[in-house]
């Protein structure tokens, strides 16, 4: 089966937040995360997201968040926020059973048509745990480019979880939509 078809797009709601943060926390952190390739499980512990982030993002006036379904599931999701002249990409989880099948690229790929469309954005950005060698590649493969511009990791702040290495930064990716 074509797990690429048949996917819903659709703004999440508050009633998709408990949804949306198992997902979210599924596909990075703890044990079920290794199911798939994305999980941050040898980097951080402790949690991803939490409801009260996930709302925030849900109800800001310049953001939507993503919910992609298939029949009636919601299999992965993704932010976007409007910041003037490019949009942000961030909060992109795929359920771990269902990623490395093409999925990912589907989803970022109408994520990118969705900013530029609504917006008129020329740009997307993206911030990824710059010794995420791995996912960077994928992101480079998406046409993404490594900035070398950087932010501190937010040490002591467990709503983004609890580094296990002391050399986390975030570094930003960015991408010109056509």
């Amino acid at each position: 089966m074509d797990t690429t078809t048949d996917l819903t797009f659709r703004d999440a709601t508050d009633a998709d937040v408990d949804v949306l943060v198992a997902l979210i926390e599924s596909a990075y952190r703890g044990d079920s995360s290794r199911a798939g390739w994305t999980t941050e499980a040898d980097i951080l512990d402790g949690q991803r997201t939490d409801p009260e982030g996930v709302l925030a993002v849900v109800e800001a006036p310049d953001s939507r968040l993503l919910a992609v379904e298939r029949d009636g599931t919601v299999v992965a999701c993704c932010q976007l926020e409007h910041r003037g002249a490019h949009a942000y990409f961030g909060m992109f989880a795929v359920s771990p059973a269902l990623q490395g099948a093409g999925l990912g690229r589907v989803i970022i790929a109408e994520a990118e048509r969705i900013a530029r469309e609504t917006w008129g954005v020329r740009e997307m950005h993206m911030t990824v745990i710059s010794v995420r060698d791995d996912l960077i590649a994928w992101y480079e493969r998406r046409g993404y480019r490594r900035t070398g511009r950087t932010t501190p990791f937010p040490y002591g702040d467990e709503r983004f979880g609890i580094p296990r290495r002391d050399d986390l930064r975030f570094e930003l990716l960015v991408k010109e939509l056509a």
